[in-house]
């Protein structure tokens, strides 16, 4: 049986197993952060609709979360989930190299 070279640890189950572990608990996280913004506008607009009907920049503070706050807030959460999600897989690799 030929050695085992550094590449095929880097694919190996183990390197895998751990790889999508990691990235499964950061999806959970963003979309529990996207969540809380589908849900907690509706709530928000229920609990709270003298709250949410004040006059903020020309808009009501609805209008203003749900059509100029919104978009910013979900490219944000992609943002942080893709360069986590790089520097996950990164680590995990240095990881095995190191070894």
């Amino acid at each position: 049986m030929p050695p085992t070279s550094r590449d095929d640890t880097v694919h190996s189950e183990a390197f895998l197993g751990s790889l999508m572990r990691r990235q499964l608990r950061l999806s959970i996280g963003c979309a529990l952060a996207f969540l809380v913004a589908l849900l907690g506008l509706p709530l928000a607009n229920y609990f709270a609709p003298g709250l949410m009907s004040l006059h903020v920049g020309g808009f009501t503070l609805t209008w203003l979360i749900l059509g100029v706050l919104f978009f910013p807030y979900v490219w944000i959460i992609s943002g942080f989930f893709i360069k986590r999600s790089l520097r996950l897989e990164a680590d995990e690799a240095r990881e095995v190299l190191d070894k």
